[in-house]
Order: C-alpha cells, then sequence, then structure tokens
C-alpha cells in the first residue's frame, strides 16, 4: 500500500475550456479517433476542461461500455484498488504519479469521484476519458455521491455551473452514473464496493440480479452496497448514524464471506486517517485515497 500526505488548499479559479486539440502530444497513434482521445487525454491530464460537445461524446461512449458490464464485474490481478478521490484533482495526479498511469497499471476505482474536492469535473472527466481508452484496465464503481441528490447538496452541481455556464455538463455525468456498476469481485475472492453489505443480499448472485440503471434510491440493496459501513462495536445489523445504509458488525461479514467464498471485502466510503483500516479480524478493508480530505482533515491516503 502507497500512502500520500495531499495538498494544500487550493486557489479556486474557473479554468479554461479547450477550443482545439493544438497543444496534444503528437505520434501516439496513427487512428484519428486514437489521436482525438489521447488528445482529450492529454488536456484532462493538464487540467484543462474538454469542449462540452467533446464530453457528450465522451459521455456516450462511456454508456456503451458500461451498460454492458455486470453489476458485480470481474476483475483479475494485478490491480492497484483506489478508494474515494472527491474532486482533489492534485491528489489524484499524485496517485498515478504513485501507482503508474494506464494501461501499464491496472485500476479498480471504489467511487466518489465527485464532490466536497474543488476540481469534481476534471477528475471524473479524466477517469471516465481513461476507462472510454482502456476499458480493460480501469473499472470505475458507483459511490454513494455517484447521484443527483447529493451532488446537488456538496459541490459537483454548482462546480458544473460555474465552469461550463449551465447544468448540461452535470446532467450528462448523473446519467451516466446510473451504469456505473456497484461492485467487483478481484481474482474471486475479494468482493469490492463502495460501502458495505445489507440484509437485503446473501449472495453474489443477488447483487448481479439487481437493476442498477437508476438513481440511488433511499432504501435497498444498492443503497445499502454504496452507503452501509462496517462497525467493530456491535454485532448484526444497526442502523446507520448516516440516516441511510446499515452498519453490520463482524458476524455479518464472516457470514457473508463464507457463504460466497471469499476472502475479504474492500470498500471506501469512510475518511480513515491512515488511509485504510482494518475491520473484523481483516475480513474486511477501507481503503481512502483522499489525503487531507477536504483540505482540512489531515489524514493520509493508500491505494
Amino acid at each position: 500500500m502507497a500512502a500520500t500526505k495531499g495538498t494544500p488548499l487550493p486557489e479556486v479559479e474557473k479554468l479554461q475550456i479547450g477550443d482545439d486539440y493544438s497543444n496534444a502530444k503528437e505520434g501516439l497513434t496513427a487512428n484519428p479517433e486514437e489521436e482525438a482521445m489521447d488528445t482529450q487525454i492529454q488536456m484532462l491530464l493538464d487540467r484543462t476542461l474538454l469542449p462540452e460537445s467533446k464530453v457528450k461524446q465522451l459521455c456516450s461512449k462511456a454508456r456503451e461500455i458500461l451498460a454492458a458490464e455486470s453489476n458485480l464485474v470481474n476483475v483479475r490481478s494485478p490491480v492497484t484498488v483506489c478508494g474515494d478521490i472527491h474532486g482533489q484533482f492534485s491528489d489524484l495526479m499524485e496517485l498515478f504519479e504513485l501507482g503508474g498511469m494506464a494501461p501499464e497499471t491496472n485500476y479498480l476505482f471504489l467511487g466518489d469521484y465527485v464532490d466536497r474536492g474543488y476540481y469534481s469535473v476534471e477528475c471524473v472527466t479524466l477517469l471516465v476519458a481513461l476507462k472510454v481508452k482502456f476499458p480493460e484496465r480501469i473499472t470505475l464503481l458507483r459511490g454513494n455521491h455517484e447521484s443527483r441528490q447529493i451532488t446537488q447538496v456538496y459541490g459537483f452541481y454548482d462546480e458544473c455551473l460555474r465552469k461550463y455556464g449551465n447544468a448540461g455538463i452535470w446532467k450528462m455525468f448523473t446519467d451516466l452514473f446510473d451504469y456505473l456498476p456497484v461492485a467487483a469481485m478481484v481474482d474471486g475472492q475479494m468482493m469490492c464496493c463502495h460501502g458495505g453489505l445489507s440484509p437485503s443480499f446473501d449472495s453474489l448472485d443477488d447483487i448481479r440480479a439487481l437493476e442498477r440503471t437508476i438513481e440511488v434510491p433511499h432504501e435497498g440493496p444498492i443503497c445499502d452496497l454504496l452507503w452501509s459501513d462496517p462497525s467493530e462495536f456491535a454485532q448484526g445489523w444497526s442502523i446507520s448514524p448516516r440516516g441511510t445504509g446499515w452498519t453490520f458488525g463482524a458476524d455479518i461479514s464472516e457470514q457473508f464471506n463464507h457463504t460466497n467464498g471469499i476472502e475479504l471485502v474492500a470498500r471506501a466510503h469512510q475518511m480513515v486517517m491512515q488511509g485504510y483500516d482494518w475491520a473484523h479480524q481483516k475480513k474486511v478493508l477501507t481503503v481512502f485515497s483522499a489525503p487531507n480530505y477536504c483540505y482540512r482533515c489531515k489524514n493520509l491516503a493508500c491505494i
């Protein structure tokens, strides 16, 4: 695991929206469509916003790719697992500096790409572009912040208005979020999701059978996969202090892992000071990848 300390509070500015691709790296590929994608990725790495028309095309391509994926995506190791990003672009860049850039490194992101930080648009656009460019190398799961309701409260909606002058970009991405898978399985042994387990499902097949292309509901299995947390202080199921989802005890994770023949549940969702935290006798692992969360928490991050 690698940990980072995070960047200080950045200045807030309206970034320039690129209207051409003149600054692209040359000679990446001979295919015009591939050249355009390489150029867009380079612009995003340089923290230049894509024109709205290009974001629309990008989301359309990503939707086709995501719609073909299962609710529970099968992922093979080696893969680098990443927790919450929350619009912290400089820290996302440091994550790639430490872990390597796709396609040399395979990535599994556990959700919460937007809100809280000041560069949610840049972060989510870059990750979606990488998914389109390297669909077998990048896996993007849905977090509880990949929803219409939450993003209108915690920053992404307002950021889209500020940077593009309208809510069109916000709608494009929130419509795309409905297609994100809700879980992944690494080598058949590690089940990954953003939040946690649910009393509404017992097996991996139950997750595979869900209808996921909806706004995140206030209750039920999809809600719980994105909102629940492990508890070290109680057994069984308890009402979550978040007001949504559940907390689950070590007995629940032990039973789930045993029933499904897996070793571990890996999830994100909770800020932990060291960037990662083991729970339930190492049956549950929390990974958090937004260092100095909200530019004030002074936590480390982990991948």
